[in-house]
């Protein structure tokens, strides 16, 4: 059990019966009124949700979450399959549930799946990843000196705004958290 004034920024808890990660908080006094001011995600839908708790709320159950390193083998069209490295174990996480990773998993490519308990929760994606451009416009001659972007397709799909100067094959570097062109690889 943990007690609302010993929360802090990635504890997980039990929250109406809802897996929440903390993501913010911060003491309040307003009033001569003590609370905490919480930002939470549903680590089960992904929603995000602000709420004030009083320090004399009753202490919530702490959850535990694990992280196992897998491998992304393949998709199956409606689910992605992942293996364990040591263990050789394979699971299977349906595709609805993976709308936003899915634009950056590449066949071989490692990430971490989030567990509490046998429920598999999430995968975490790095910050940062290699892409090739599979499809995008030639630069036009003196587009160079503004800050101009074009559109370009990943090989999965995606769509991002890069650099005039980026061109058909060549490998990007991505953030998989905002879904924006950092460099070139």
């Amino acid at each position: 059990m943990i007690k609302v004034n010993d929360l802090k920024n990635g504890v997980v808890i039990e929250y109406d019966g809802k897996l929440m990660q903390i993501l913010e908080f911060m003491h309040v006094l307003q009033n001569k009124v003590a609370y905490v001011r919480v930002k939470m995600k549903d680590l089960r839908t992904g929603s995000v949700m602000e709420t004030a708790l009083k320090g004399s709320d009753s202490a919530f159950k702490r959850c535990f979450i694990d992280k196992r390193k897998m491998q992304y083998i393949y998709s199956s069209g409606d689910a992605y399959v992942f293996m364990d490295g040591e263990t050789y174990e394979q699971i299977e996480i349906p595709a609805e549930r993976l709308e936003w990773e899915k634009n950056f998993l590449q066949e071989g490519m490692e990430v971490n799946v989030q567990f509490y308990g046998t429920e598999i929760l999430n995968i975490l994606l790095p910050d940062k990843i290699t892409c090739v451009v599979a499809n995008c416009d030639p630069a036009v001659k003196g587009d160079t000196k503004t800050n101009a972007l074009k559109d370009a397709f990943l090989e999965s799909g995606f769509l991002v705004k890069v650099p005039m100067f980026i061109n058909q094959g060549e490998q990007i570097i991505i953030s998989t958290i905002t879904g924006e062109y950092v460099s070139r690889a």
